[in-house]
């Protein structure tokens, strides 16, 4: 290489000194100050809209420092297009915030990590191998599948062909396949629970424990398509490393929680709703206006699903206070009502095996505590330093507190609760914990499906959508530079 001068760098050298600066002060800033952030999903519209680019401040509430320090740079989780682990855990740190401007406050939008994230599923569909199942979740839904597909093969072939056959009947000639199969296939399935679910619950574990195999050992799962698929391999994920989420914090630590009939109380006065947060109405006798007309009008947008018609006739529409306000004064002759999916109907009798085994779709996740997405049992938000006894009843709320997140080794004997080897009776919480749910409260996986989030996992606060494009209208302008509230 024939140098300008003596003593002087070379072009090259040059540009690379140049390139290693750069990138070592993105990485500095990323990790430090502030990180992009791109809204992939529905979960806070229309607060956040799928297509908005956003800046994080991680300054508000003190930058993490990186538990995994050694990863290739400003990348998360994983290497764009070669889909490879982007970090190394050789060499791991404990967790240390340094000091932030605030706490988290009550109603801030927060980005955080995934905290059902420790074990993720690698789906080769999404963008460069994106990980945001619910793998807990997964577990419980993969032991029904097998439970019934394994110990009632016949019962289920002919029930799947009966709906099928009953399908093509209605529908006057062929379905669409093969997403008519595998629908008659779902629905067979949950039918076929029903009669069993005493046997399925006596036999939980057995079917977990398998849908954990073979998620492990075969690589096969069912996306929520309902659609079997190869994935790449359960991989345990580092606290930093886990998906980016974005929900808005409803509820800090110490604050008593509750959701009757969809109405959000904290410390027992009902929550502040947001601007834009989204309720599901079914409307009944409703004509939509021409879908030029009801997004500029209404704000309610066709092509994200805002309202589509049901089998019955009926409409399902997703809109916000002020939007139902307007429809109502607009389409006087129709009918509004709330979508609601209570608890048990009558809290005198035992619940059914079946209603038990539908527990485990929402957090706490267990046999006998009953939640759903409109209506939640009263708790507390686990708080630093607080004490609590512990019991049966309460123990499924701080299961994966105290396992997974503050990393004890829990086990349940008949004779009591043992943490660490040592019978237990109480439990102090080593962290604070935040209940995070998402605008769009009837299509969000939030702190309702899969619990709290430690303050180990808050990433930092969403501050600025910076640029925004529809996948199907263009260039946002009206929401670029917007600040997020």
């Amino acid at each position: 290489m024939i140098r300008e001068k003596n003593g002087k760098k070379s072009k090259v050298k040059d540009w690379g000194d140049s390139i290693l600066f750069a990138l070592v002060a993105a990485s500095i800033i990323r990790s430090y100050v502030f990180e992009p952030f791109q809204i992939p999903t529905g979960s806070m519209e229309k607060t956040l809209l799928v297509g908005d680019y956003l800046f994080v401040n991680k300054l508000a509430y003190g930058p993490k420092v990186p538990v995994t320090p050694l990863s290739f740079p400003l990348v998360h989780n994983t290497v764009p297009f070669i889909n490879t682990r982007s970090y190394t855990t050789l060499e791991k740190g404990e967790y240390f915030r340094l000091p932030g401007f605030s706490d988290v406050n009550r109603y801030d939008v927060v980005v955080f990590n995934y905290p059902s994230g420790d074990t993720a599923i690698f789906d080769p569909r999404m963008p460069n191998g994106l990980m945001g199942h619910d793998y807990h979740g997964v577990v419980n839904r993969e032991a029904k599948r097998l439970f019934i597909e394994q110990s009632y093969p016949n019962e289920l072939v002919k029930r799947q062909n009966e709906i099928h056959r009953e399908l093509v009947a209605s529908n006057g000639g062929p379905l669409k396949e093969p997403q008519a199969s595998i629908y008659c296939r779902q629905v067979a399935t949950q039918e076929l629970l029903e009669p069993h679910a005493e046997q399925f619950i006596r036999e939980l574990s057995k079917w977990k424990n398998a849908a954990r195999r073979m998620m492990a050992e075969d690589k096969i799962t069912m996306d929520m398509e309902g659609m079997l698929i190869e994935h790449g391999g359960l991989i345990p994920r580092p606290v930093d490393k886990r998906e980016n989420y974005i929900k808005r914090c409803v509820a800090i630590p110490g604050d008593t929680v509750e959701i009757i009939q969809s109405v959000l109380y904290i410390n027992g006065k009902p929550a502040h709703i947001a601007e834009h947060q989204n309720l599901n109405y079914k409307v009944s006798n409703f004509a939509p206006l021409s879908a030029e007309t009801m997004r500029t009008k209404y704000g309610l947008e066709r092509e994200r699903n805002d309202y589509y018609p049901l089998d019955n006739g009926q409409y399902m529409v997703t809109a916000t206070q002020s939007e139902i306000v307007k429809l109502k004064n607009d389409f006087p002759n129709c009918e509004f009502s709330l979508v609601l999916n209570p608890q048990y109907s009558d809290s005198t009798q035992s619940p059914s095996a079946f209603q038990r085994i539908m527990n485990l779709d929402y957090f706490p996740k267990d046999l006998n505590v009953n939640n759903t997405n409109t209506d939640f049992t009263k708790f507390v938000v686990p708080k630093k330093g607080v004490t609590v006894q512990l019991n049966n009843d309460n123990l499924p709320w701080y299961r994966r507190i105290i396992s997974a997140y503050e990393g004890h080794l829990l086990v349940e004997k008949q004779d009591g609760i043992y943490i660490d080897g040592k019978k237990s009776t109480k439990y102090t919480f080593e962290m604070d914990y935040y209940w995070m749910m998402g605008d769009n409260r009837y299509n969000s996986a939030d702190s309702r499906v899969w619990g709290f989030v430690p303050e180990d996992h808050i990433v930092g606060k969403a501050s600025l959508v910076w640029f925004s494009k529809s996948p199907y209208l263009g260039v946002r302008w009206e929401r670029i530079f917007k600040i997020i509230k």
